[in-house]
């Protein structure tokens, strides 16, 4: 069993590789590929029915998967979408859930409304996983930010409704105990994360072992996730919390060696569990499909009332999304602008009036209050606003890209065994997350190309920005050399030979042959790339600049150092 167990996760890697070459060739998301293909396995005679426990989705594959999605979060880009991202979180989520709730009551009277409520709460999250078919077309960054927002929090309110509704089902429905329960699985998600997140932080800073370093990082998702679980929070919340305290603290506290490791690490494991859960998806379909066949409403029943749900769904999502985000986009901006005036505003001349005079201190005294990198920080996000605003092409973008995935069917596999129609709810649950994946994937990059919103560079990093940055970054560099005063303040001291080292300073392409000991100049030139990295930091703190030409240029920063630090040791 053990060999025929290795032979099949082999099997399955190759299939995701596979996949995911086909997925470049033909232009069509590996995603969609994966779930084919489980599908067309599914149905040949000699595989027997497949039925993945829905623990080993929610606990093993979900929190890696979501931490992964935090630590590459756009932090800058959450911060300013914050209140968009928790509308479509929280408020849709519960919305799609009572009118669902209400749908299924109506025509599955047997279940009950708390049981109704609880399938509608599976089917209302998005899922994190089926957003990489979103951010692979190359549609605008705003888009996919809050697209990847919403999906990584909406878990935590959805999973909260449907245990409320699975425990009302037993002892009836509380309004404040369903609102207790949310508001702590969110508190307790956040300080079980954020403390989790900052300890591995501490920890992986007093240690040089790369391989104890990796040790440290895999284990995180899990650390966060089983004691939030165990104090009745959500443990897929706390999960995202610490993947976005470790992506920001990074910075700070780890090596280049470390941040570029993680890197590859994460994305590793992200493409091989992505592929694991939708070649899954697929394969489950014959085992759900015999399993509905015995229920009492058949097949058909279970397919036209998917379908049904499916477009309730996406009425509710479009009657929210398109209203709500638009007027709110333009709400936001006023705020800030507003923010902006009041700092800066000046009473009249003619001001006179004391109640006012009194205001205008007060506006003072809180213009004092801020600093002028605040003041920049609030243009920076005025300028974003401007740039990039949320149209009823993007809102439409955002609506149809809505999909369901993993997290409804194994939400609905943990419906306890004696639920009635349990059968049938997962197979609902099922052909609303695999059609909604199918039919919303496949025709996603034909919409993205008649509103005209694909980039012409796709989902790559912003090259202008970039270089607008690295002029940044080396004007830095050139004025700590002239001065001296930033590098002379380092525990090393430099001769004055190396200050006057001419052109670049990126000497390790340079021919070295007359130059045996360079060990000195390669000091300087990681004193350089210190002083280099500090102004990054400052620039990331300004918001003048998008998180993905930040973090592309500490991948440049990393990799440079790393590369300097191998010719130091080889000098040594």
């Amino acid at each position: 069993m053990t060999l025929e167990l290795l032979v099949v996760i082999l099997a399955g890697v190759m299939v995701i590789v596979l996949a995911h070459v086909l997925s470049s060739r033909i232009g069509v998301a590996g995603p969609l590929i994966l779930v084919a293909i489980g599908l067309a396995v599914g149905q040949l005679p000699w595989v027997s029915a497949i039925s993945v426990a829905p623990e080993l989705i929610l606990v093993g594959v979900l929190p890696p998967l979501l931490y992964s999605a935090a630590v590459s979060a756009p932090a800058i880009e959450f911060r300013r979408d914050l209140s968009t991202i928790s509308g479509l979180s929280v408020l849709l989520v519960i919305i799609s859930s009572l009118v669902l709730g209400l749908f299924f009551y109506w025509i599955i009277p047997e279940i009950g409304f708390p049981l109704a409520v609880a399938l509608g709460a599976i089917l209302s999250p998005t899922d994190a996983v089926a957003t990489s078919v979103v951010r692979k077309l190359g549609v605008p960054r705003r888009v996919v930010t809050v697209l990847e927002g919403e999906s990584l929090l909406n878990d935590a309110t959805a999973l909260v409704l449907l245990r409320t509704a699975v425990v009302a089902v037993a002892s009836g429905f509380s309004l404040l105990t369903a609102v207790g329960s949310f508001i702590w699985a969110v508190l307790a998600a956040l300080l079980v994360g954020a403390f989790v997140g900052m300890l591995a932080l501490r920890l992986r800073s007093w240690t040089t072992s790369a391989t104890t370093n990796t040790a440290i990082g895999l284990t995180v998702p899990y650390l966060a996730y089983l004691p939030t679980e165990a104090l009745g929070g959500s443990g897929l919340v706390a999960a995202v919390i610490a993947g976005v305290v470790c992506g920001q603290g990074a910075l700070r506290w780890l090596t280049p060696e470390q941040r570029t490791s993680d890197k590859l690490n994460w994305r590793t494991i992200e493409f091989l569990l992505e592929g694991a859960i939708f070649l899954i998806m697929g394969l489950e379909l014959y085992g759900i499909v015999e399993d509905s066949r015995a229920a009492d409403q058949g097949l058909l029943a279970g397919l036209g009332i998917a379908a049904l749900a499916f477009v309730i769904l996406m009425v509710v999502r479009t009657l929210y999304v398109i209203p709500v985000l638009s007027v709110h986009s333009a709400r936001v901006k006023r705020a800030v602008q507003g923010r902006i005036d009041a700092s800066t505003a000046e009473p009249e001349d003619d001001d006179d009036d004391a109640e006012r005079t009194s205001r205008w201190r007060n506006i003072g005294a809180a213009r004092a209050a801020r600093s002028p990198k605040h003041l920049g920080k609030l243009r920076a996000d005025i300028d974003y606003f401007d740039a990039s605003p949320l149209t009823w092409k993007h809102n439409t973008i955002i609506v149809w890209a809505g999909m369901r995935g993993a997290v409804t069917l194994a939400a609905a596999q943990t419906l306890p065994e004696n639920t009635p129609k349990r059968d049938l709810i997962i197979f609902i649950a099922f052909v609303v997350a695999a059609g909604s994946l199918l039919l919303q994937g496949l025709t996603l990059p034909f919409l993205v190309r008649m509103l005209g919103l694909m980039r012409p560079t796709g989902d790559g990093p912003p090259r202008a920005e970039i270089r607008e940055i690295d002029r940044e970054l080396r004007d830095t560099a050139l004025a700590a050399r002239e001065s001296r005063a930033l590098l002379r303040a380092d525990e090393t001291e430099f001769s004055d030979d190396v200050f006057a080292l001419p052109g670049s300073w990126f000497v390790t392409s340079r021919d070295t042959e007359d130059q045996p000991d360079r060990s000195e100049e390669l000091a300087f030139e990681l004193a350089l790339v210190g002083v280099m990295r500090a102004r990054l930091h400052e620039l990331g703190r300004s918001g003048r600049h998008t998180t993905s030409a930040l973090r592309y240029a500490l991948d440049e920063l990393d990799a440079y150092e790393i590369s300097v630090k191998l010719h130091l040791g080889s000098e040594k």
